[in-house]
């Protein structure tokens, strides 16, 4: 039998993603309409409308 050892292991990027999804589900859930717009979701994902020219979101400091 394999001891279980009390430190947790988190993997940030999942956890975030989970995040984001609970966000959109929220919000569609309060929604007046039958779909999120496009725009609303962008809205609730806090993407940016400032992209780079090669389609990649800007990098830190921009």
């Amino acid at each position: 039998m394999a001891l279980v050892r009390g430190t947790a292991v988190q993997d940030h990027v999942a956890l975030a993603e989970i995040e984001l999804c609970g966000e959109l589900i929220i919000a569609a859930s309060a929604a007046h309409g039958e779909r999120l717009s496009a725009d609303r979701i962008d809205e609730v994902l806090r993407v940016s409308d400032a992209q780079q020219d090669d389609g990649r979101p800007p990098g830190p400091g921009a």
